[in-house]
């Protein structure tokens, strides 16, 4: 009977091939786009699942309260963690570690007088046994026992022992050394690199101890300082059975207040503990996933997962459509069966058996697609996620429930239609009789409608994404952004002063170069410094916290920051003097910015003279809001960043090329040992856009996706429609009625429900966009032409769509129409 089903099937598909077709290509659009956004989120949703009690494992992370100025911290104080373990109930496991970042590993090699050299590693952590007693890993070589409980061990992953030692075996690269910066070490162990997903990323393990035995470790845990927070300060917390989270947050609030009571000049100030989940590390933006972590966002998650749904469901509304279109062609087919005796229960399996075949052909298409739309969308789709149908059981699992989902969602309701058709009006050329107004026909409009509300919503919201990153992109943030160049200075840079002078003397003889500066991070950039300021008015004092901004005289004349009263720094004035920006002045309660001139501000306990007040201008992306700012003359520690304001350019010349070059060369000379790095700085303000962007398109192929898929459901209606009405226009052309009058006729009813569609459409979509553009300190309007502009297209699309159907019928030759009356 099944063989049956799928051979009747196979010859229908054969006998109407464009619906079929059409039929295909719409669900495997969908199908295609649900596969690819099931990896990405699935990829997410899996990070550090496999740990054992992993519901019990948490993080301790520190939130400030400064000024009301709110910060958050994933680390903790040093002393933390010994504390917890002698005074914290409740606590099974208390595991610390301390990550170190920006380290040079050097490999001895035998038989070579120069060690191997790995720069910048960012991959180490100062460890011990409870680190792998918490948290699963697999040992290739040494015993977890003993592997990291004296200084100086060190642990490695199977993937590091491949780059450290490549082509030894593994029992073999134990005793071997290694050494981090100036720190020797010796491999004790050797664990499986993770094949799971996990943001606990680290390949190097150095024992914790070798922290308490080397002196400049030792400094860097800080294990006596309570008042002192670092994000390198790892802890992680382990619940026994049964206990509240609540209740062992609360102690560790108590303990802190017990061992670092505060100072009197602190009131106002707060610091408290939470415990983070293990399942919150991926997606906290407030407490940082490690230095090299991925932070995802749920939010866009469940939005992938409704443009996925909203896919699927238009890809099965076509469907639905598309085959009561065709139905009349088969309702003779369906009364013979009848009549030979078929029960509808049959006719229903057989009409299922047909969607399950064309269901089968799309998911089998989008199987072949989606590694080619992973490498379309692959600047911005996580590395880790990939298609590996053999390796993914997971995924043929999704793939199975998702073709018999579609199935049934897209052929239930055709096959109910089909099989209910009575023997003696179908013999009777009366199938259609009476269906115009019918639950059936509601039904079908009422998909129509849905279809183009989903298909108008992506396109207005599009449109105004698209508008918030052009905004961002092009308005004035009070800085000049174009032809500046950025490179970081070396670490160890910080206490060569004379280093950096001379690579600043050799850079302001190149003729490109128009001025160069050195100071802390660009105006508007990721890192961002503050401190309390106290000023006194005569009447109150006024606390504000301030942001940072290490400059010399030369970085506002670069980034053409506007002067507005005073005048600018000078190497001579070093931390008596600062610059504030327009925002702090009125803060201070000056509404001309020249009267703050000469007054004197508490900065860091000393007395500071407000010597200029600059133009406000954006120190983060349009995100935040412009704060509070203190410019003041560069310190040695703090200069981490060489500022370039490179000469216009002949257009297509190569004059910037050139600069670059020459740049590289003094680079060489004065920095042999790491390696030159810059970055634009125009390219550097538009990656605060990188997710708006990635909306964008998403939002844009979401759009393009929708819209084709519902003018194809557009199409199945017409088609409905017209077959529907064949006989009634040609008694109107017999009549007189002319193709243009026709034409309005048959799509006038079609069109009212895309107007009706709109209508329904542009107030969800005003408050989605509403509720979008709050992430935005500030932000462009929601203009009233995008839902015009969105409205127009559609309907415009939509007309297009209909044409061909509406004048073919239109031009039809009445005479066939007819010729049964």
């Amino acid at each position: 009977m099944i063989k049956n089903y799928f051979k009747i099937a196979l010859r229908n598909f054969g006998r109407h091939k464009l619906f079929t077709l059409i039929n295909i290509i719409g669900l495997s659009v969908g199908i295609s786009a649900a596969l690819v956004i099931y990896l990405i989120v699935h990829f997410d949703f899996t990070f550090d699942k496999f740990h054992p009690d992993g519901d019990r494992i948490y993080r301790a992370v520190t939130e400030f309260s400064f000024s009301g100025e709110v910060g958050y911290n994933s680390g903790v104080s040093g002393p933390l963690a010994g504390a917890v373990k002698s005074e914290v109930t409740g606590v099974k496991d208390v595991v610390p570690f301390f990550t170190l970042n920006q380290v040079n590993v050097f490999v001895p090699k035998a038989g070579a007088d120069v060690p191997a050299k790995f720069k910048n590693q960012e991959n180490a952590v100062l460890a011990d046994a409870r680190y792998f007693n918490l948290f699963k890993y697999s040992w290739l070589a040494g015993s977890p026992k003993t592997a990291l409980n004296e200084p100086y061990q060190l642990v490695i992953t199977s993937d590091q022992a491949k780059i450290y030692f490549p082509n030894i075996p593994y029992n073999q690269v134990l005793g071997k050394t290694v050494i981090f910066d100036t720190i020797k070490t010796t491999v004790t162990g050797i664990v499986q690199t993770p094949i799971q997903n996990t943001d606990l990323y680290f390949q190097d393990f150095i024992s914790y101890s070798t922290g308490l035995s080397n002196a400049d470790l030792k400094g860097s845990l800080q294990l006596t300082e309570w008042g002192s927070t670092t994000s390198a300060s790892a802890l992680f917390i382990k619940l026994a059975n049964n206990v509240n989270p609540a209740n062992v947050e609360k102690q560790l609030n108590v303990l802190f207040k017990k061992h670092n009571p505060g100072r009197k000049e602190d009131a106002g100030n707060k610091r408290v503990y939470h415990l983070q989940p293990l399942n919150d590390l991926h997606f906290n933006k407030d407490y940082s996933n490690f230095d090299n972590g991925r932070i995802a966002n749920k939010a866009t998650l469940y939005g992938l997962l409704a443009i996925a749904a909203f896919l699927l469901a238009l890809g099965c509304i076509n469907f639905v459509n598309l085959t009561t279109a065709q139905a009349s062609q088969r309702a003779k087919e369906i009364g013979i069966r009848k009549t030979m005796g078929s029960t509808r229960r049959q006719l229903i399996l057989q009409f299922l058996s047909e969607t399950f075949l064309v269901t089968l052909l799309a998911v089998i298409i989008a199987i072949l697609i989606a590694p080619f739309i992973l490498k379309l969308f692959a600047d911005f789709i996580p590395a880790g996620v990939k298609v590996d149908y053999l390796h993914q059981p997971n995924l043929i699992l999704f793939l199975v429930g998702l073709t018999f989902a579609v199935s049934l969602l897209s052929g239930f309701y055709p096959a109910l239609v089909l099989s209910g058709y009575k023997p003696a009006l179908v013999l009777k050329n009366q199938a259609n009789s009476g269906t115009s107004k019918t639950r059936n026909a509601i039904l079908r409009k009422s998909l129509t409608v849905a279809q183009f509300v989903i298909a108008q919503f992506f396109i207005m919201a599009t449109i105004l994404v698209s508008k918030q990153v052009y905004y961002a992109l092009h308005k004035d943030l009070g800085f000049k952004k174009e032809a500046i160049l950025n490179i970081g200075i070396p670490f160890k840079g910080l206490d060569s002063h004379k280093k950096q002078q001379v690579f600043m003397n050799a850079i302001n003889t190149i003729p490109q170069i128009e001025m160069i500066s050195v100071g802390g991070p660009a105006p508007s950039s990721g890192n961002t410094m503050s401190t309390e300021v106290k000023y006194k008015d005569g009447k109150k004092e006024i606390k504000t916290d301030v942001q940072q901004k290490f400059v010399d005289e030369n970085y506002i004349k670069i980034y053409h920051i506007k002067l507005l009263a005073g005048r600018n720094l000078q190497a001579s004035d070093s931390i008596k003097a600062i610059l504030i920006n327009q925002t702090y002045a009125r803060v201070l309660g000056f509404k001309n910015p020249a009267a703050a001139i000469g007054h004197m501000v508490d900065y860091n306990d000393k007395k500071t003279e407000i010597i200029g007040v600059v133009g406000d201008f954006y120190q983060k992306s349009l995100h935040s809001p412009i704060k509070p700012l203190a410019m003041l003359t560069t310190s040695k520690f703090i200069n981490r960043t060489f500022h370039l304001a490179l000469k216009p350019q002949i257009e297509g010349g190569n004059e910037w090329k050139t600069a670059i070059n020459s740049i590289e060369k003094a680079w060489k000379q004065v920095y042999p040992d790491d390696d030159f790095d810059y970055r634009f700085f125009d390219e550097s303000i538009a990656k605060f856009y990188k997710s708006e962007q990635q909306t964008s398109t998403l939002l844009t192929w979401a759009t393009g996706l929708s819209v084709f898929i519902s003018c194809l459901g557009l199409l199945g209606l017409a088609m409905y429609t017209t077959n529907l009405r064949t006989k009634e226009i040609g008694v109107r052309k017999v009549l007189g009625a002319s193709v243009s009058q026709i034409v309005t006729l048959l799509s006038t009813e079609l069109v009212f429900l895309i107007v009706l569609a709109f209508i329904l459409v542009t107030p969800l979509a005003w408050y989605a966009m509403h509720k979008w553009m709050e992430s935005f300190a500030d932000r462009t309007t929601i203009s009233w032409w995008i839902f015009i502009l969105s409205g127009t297209g559609m309907l415009l699309a939509a007309l297009c769509t209909l044409s061909f159907q509406t004048i073919k019928a239109a031009i039809a030759n009445p005479v066939k129409s007819l010729r049964s009356e």
